[in-house]
């Protein structure tokens, strides 16, 4: 299951990233992801909520929480097929899960 997991949410992220670049983003995304599977964390519902939610987390971690930085929300919505409160529940369980245990 990981493995698709994986796939998904390595395909969006690549999508995301060739469309919005931002290297040192990317790493720390990539990072993310590697943890979160190698933890075997269970990663349900649509993989854009989860793909979306890491980028949201670590693109709002040392500020105010004000979206992913140079799209609307609208935008963020039909990029990653989920609606902005998936995508912020899913940043806020990602980065819980990643500092906490």
């Amino acid at each position: 299951m990981n493995e698709i997991i994986d796939l998904t949410c390595q395909q969006l992220l690549t999508s995301f990233f060739k469309k919005y670049p931002s290297p040192h983003l990317q790493i720390e995304v990539n990072r993310i992801l590697k943890r979160l599977l190698a933890l075997k964390i269970l990663m349900p519902g649509k993989q854009g909520g989860w793909a979306g939610g890491m980028i949201y987390a670590l693109a709002n971690q040392y500020c105010r929480a004000c979206g992913i930085p140079g799209l609307l929300n609208k935008e963020s919505e039909e990029f990653f097929n989920v609606s902005i409160e998936t995508i912020y529940r899913r940043a806020i369980i990602s980065l819980f899960r990643i500092w906490h245990i």
